[in-house]
């Protein structure tokens, strides 16, 4: 039977078939020098290449002290339900979710759980140089904190991704939280802890591309603004106020100006633009609690976050790791059909 892990790693997947080998072979030395028992946790988010062949030839190299389990979804949930579904997983004392990209590198780890030892539930990887991406992605993610952290309650650390180390207690809080709408940056920074950061460049993908294009990306934000600050619903309350007043005045001044000066010819041309202004506007606001109703809407469904299809350990005669494996998803999924 194989030693308890201290150390978990979540491995989010969808069609990294270009950027499993050269992952592997940089993570495995960092987590030999370690010197603690470690599990990696893939999760194949309904890839449709051959991330998940590539994964099952992977795992029969596993060593002792280095546990590699693959969990798959049914179908592509998204990167926040897959990184659920790790954290779900996850056995270790200490988690760690990594991309495997390379864009955050693995040799991190050492340094993040040495930083863990001292004390610290999370351990922040925060990119003090994003010259990788493009001049559109560096500043979209500018504009993005910034106006996040005007409007949250619980402001973002800026240029933090999902790369960070979390106590076990740290874990165990974040699955508490059942709402099926995740923004998980958020939700790791609501619970708090003690935390620290370490400071590194991030680097150009070692393969494949971004699964993110910009509509992606624009409705990722507006998850997080949505399911983190009812902050737009008031700003387009005191709009409303605000043109309602200015309204109030200017039908004043023009009924002064008629008793004084009389009748002018109507001004068919400004009456228009001030109808369509201000239906364009009640279209925005309407618009704005739509997404608030539709987040509601998909909450009151109560849909489990994700679905396990399958999970493959390394052999499957090994009951002992079946047993330690086997548990309920509670709130986030169902249990797996094992092996």
């Amino acid at each position: 039977m194989r030693p308890s892990p201290i150390i978990s790693l979540i491995c989010p997947l969808y069609n990294e078939e270009d950027s499993l080998i050269p992952f592997f072979s940089r993570l495995i030395p960092v987590l030999r020098q370690l010197g603690e028992p470690c599990e990696i946790i893939c999760i194949d988010d309904g890839s449709q290449d051959q991330t998940l062949n590539q994964l099952l030839q992977i795992q029969i190299q596993q060593e002792e002290m280095l546990t590699l389990v693959v969990h798959e979804l049914t179908r592509n949930f998204g990167k926040e339900a897959a990184l659920t579904a790790g954290l779900d997983m996850a056995r270790g004392e200490a988690v760690i979710p990594i991309d495997v990209d390379l864009q955050d590198p693995p040799e991190l780890i050492a340094e993040m759980v040495t930083l863990w030892r001292r004390g610290y539930d999370v351990v922040l990887a925060r990119r003090e140089d994003r010259s990788s991406d493009s001049w559109l992605k560096r500043n979209t993610a500018q504009w993005f904190y910034w106006m996040y952290n005007k409007i949250a309650d619980i402001p973002l650390p800026e240029n933090a991704g999902d790369f960070r180390l979390m106590d076990r207690r740290v874990v165990e809080a974040i699955k508490l939280m059942p709402e099926r709408q995740r923004f998980m940056k958020g939700l790791f920074v609501w619970v708090g802890f003690r935390s620290t950061s370490i400071y590194y460049v991030r680097g150009t993908r070692s393969a494949g591309s971004s699964k993110f294009n910009g509509w992606r990306l624009w409705n990722f934000a507006l998850e997080g603004i949505t399911s983190h600050s009812t902050a737009p619903l008031r700003i387009w309350s005191y709009f409303g106020a605000s043109i309602a007043a200015l309204s109030f005045i200017y039908g004043n001044f023009i009924i002064l100006r008629t008793l004084i000066y009389g009748v002018d010819l109507p001004g068919y041309a400004s009456l228009l633009t001030v109808i369509l202004f201000l239906g364009g506007i009640q279209l925005i606001g309407l618009g704005v609690l739509g997404e608030y109703l539709g987040r509601t809407y998909m909450e009151t469904k109560q849909r489990p976050v994700y679905l396990l299809r399958k999970t493959y350990y390394h052999s499957l005669n090994q009951s002992d790791n079946k047993s330690d494996m086997s548990h309920e998803l509670g709130q986030h999924g169902p249990a797996s059909e094992r092996n």
